[in-house]
Order: structure tokens, then C-alpha cells, then sequence
């Protein structure tokens, strides 16, 4: 099973997440790649968007012991009031004050392994799978920022006989969304906004191939849309009214309406990053229900979150 190409792939990780029940059908492994070519000024996983594994800092847990000053090869932490302090300029990510935190208050996100390690670990949850009609999700970051490995995966995943998704923006050109496509039961496709000058306001890209590939995947694969529901980006009466338009023209079989929330914001200071985004506060109640209703008045199954 294990003899061609792709075993000796390699990829980065950043989380691999057991019994996920919002990632398609049943009960799911969800394996999230590092590395997006979206800039989403809202992302609640600032991990996932750099390709390289990254050091997140976790003052609480720091004892000031100095051992990860004396690792570091580049002189780049420093004490400022208590607390070490990575200058970024300097980090080359070596990882050497890591290895010598013992309070865990220095971690590493992001995890290079094989496409055999990969599956080893989600075949633990293959029974799951059988008896939920569950299976495995690729997510990210962006799946198709590390083709290659996404495809070398869900291939071994479809030859095991396990169910795969992929959590996809779309941003990729046609020619590799397709080579992935032969090895996906289901996609779940993000749309973030009908306009093109808005949506590259947000996110840092244009959605024009966003919005071609999507009506090429909903022709090829089952599909389904998400919409990530953003207060003062994405709300606005008409582009509701255009994702919805967008899920009928396609039949798409189901939206899920991902609300805003602001969870991951703390992870942008363990990151040494600023949050900075201008969309926030999590969006009401009344006004989901009112999306919601939207999208069903035009016939589409639509859910929240799932």
C-alpha cells in the first residue's frame, strides 16, 4: 500500500482533531495543513496561515528559568517585564528553545510528517467511521497550498475505503482542485463574498477562480457550501442574497452558516502577531435566523455550523 510516490511526501500539520462531527457526515478525523494563500483579516487560526511550524508563547506557563535565552542560537528572546519576548526579525525557528522549555510555556505548532504517518494515525478511527458513515475531512489552513500531499493522502484514504471531504476556499487552479477531486466524495466549499472588490478587501485575493472552480467542483463532486457569517463584511441584504442565489443555480444539496466568533484572537499574541481585524463582535441571534432564512425561502437546506 505504501510503495508509491506520494509515501515519501512530506507535509506540514497543525492539528489532527478526533471525533469531529461539524466536518461532514457521521464522526470524523479532521487533519488541518498549515499554509493558505488567504490573508482573512478575521482568521480565528493564525497558525494555520504560514507554511512553516511557528513557536506559540504561553506566558502563564513561563517559570523564567532563562534556559530557552541560553538555547537560543540567534539571541532572540529577551526578559521584558517578566516575560520572554521572541524577536521575530531574529527567530529562525529552529525550534532550540522549545526543545528546552520544560514548563511547555514555548510549543511548537505545526508538525512535518509523512503521508503514511498521516494515515496511520487516522486509521486508529476507522471503526467510527463504519458504524457513523463517518470518515476523513482535509482542512487547513488551505488543503491545496500543499497539493501534492492533500492528493497523496486522500488517495491512501480511498484505497482504505474511508469516506473523504475536503475543506476547500477553491483558491487553486482548476487543473490541480481536479487532480484532488478524483480522490473526494465531498467538498465542502467556502464562500466568503459574491463581490470581487470586497471579497479581496477581506480576504487579500480576488474570488473570481473561487467562484469558476466552484461551479466546476458542484459539476464533478457533491458539494457543499459554507458560508462564514461576518458582521460588517459579509451580512449586507445583497450579498446574502447572492450566496443563496449562488447555492440554488448550483443545487447545491446543503449550506452551513459558520458565524463569526472571536476564540482565536488570543492565539495572534502567542504568535507575537496584532489582531487587527475591523470586522468583530459576534453577530446576533436574530439576525442568523434571519440569513437562515433567506437561503431556505429559496429552497436551500441550510444549517448553522455542520
Amino acid at each position: 500500500m505504501y510503495g508509491k510516490e506520494e509515501d515519501n511526501r512530506r507535509g506540514v500539520i497543525f492539528n489532527i482533531q478526533k471525533f469531529s462531527i461539524h466536518d461532514g457526515p457521521g464522526i470524523r478525523t479532521t487533519v488541518f495543513l498549515k499554509g493558505c494563500p488567504l490573508q482573512c483579516k478575521w482568521c480565528s487560526n493564525p497558525e494555520s496561515i504560514s507554511p512553516s511550524p511557528e513557536i506559540m508563547v504561553y506566558d502563564a506557563r513561563c517559570i523564567h528559568c532563562g534556559k530557552c535565552e541560553e538555547a537560543c542560537p540567534e539571541g532572540a528572546i529577551v526578559a521584558i517585564e517578566g516575560s520572554e519576548r521572541i524577536d521575530l526579525a531574529k527567530c529562525t525557528h529552529c525550534m532550540e528553545c522549545v526543545k528546552v522549555c520544560h514548563s511547555k510555556a514555548l510549543e511548537r505548532t505545526g508538525t512535518d510528517m509523512t503521508v503514511r504517518e498521516v494515515i496511520e494515525e487516522v486509521e486508529k478511527d476507522s471503526l467510527f467511521y463504519q458504524n457513523s458513515g463517518g470518515g476523513v475531512t482535509l482542512s487547513g489552513g488551505e488543503p491545496l497550498f500543499q497539493w501534492r500531499f492533500t492528493r497523496g493522502i486522500l488517495q491512501e484514504c480511498k484505497e482504505m475505503g474511508f469516506h473523504t471531504a475536503l475543506d476547500t476556499t477553491g483558491y487553486a487552479s482548476w487543473e490541480v482542485l481536479e487532480d484532488v477531486l478524483r480522490y473526494v466524495d465531498l467538498v465542502l466549499y467556502d464562500i466568503k463574498h459574491m463581490d470581487d472588490q470586497c471579497h479581496m478587501e477581506g480576504t487579500g485575493v480576488s474570488n473570481t477562480r473561487i467562484l469558476e472552480n466552484i461551479r466546476r467542483t458542484a459539476s464533478v463532486v457533491r458539494t457543499w457550501l459554507r458560508f462564514p457569517v461576518i458582521q460588517g463584511f459579509n451580512d449586507s441584504p445583497e450579498n446574502v442574497d447572492g450566496v443563496a442565489s449562488l447555492a440554488l443555480e448550483l443545487g447545491l444539496e446543503k449550506v452551513s452558516l459558520l458565524p463569526y466568533h472571536e476564540w482565536g484572537t488570543a492565539k495572534y499574541d502567542k504568535l507575537g502577531k496584532r489582531y487587527v481585524s475591523p470586522y468583530s463582535g459576534q453577530i446576533s441571534d436574530e439576525r442568523l435566523e434571519e440569513i437562515k432564512s433567506v437561503f431556505e425561502k429559496k429552497g436551500v437546506v441550510t444549517t448553522l455550523k455542520g
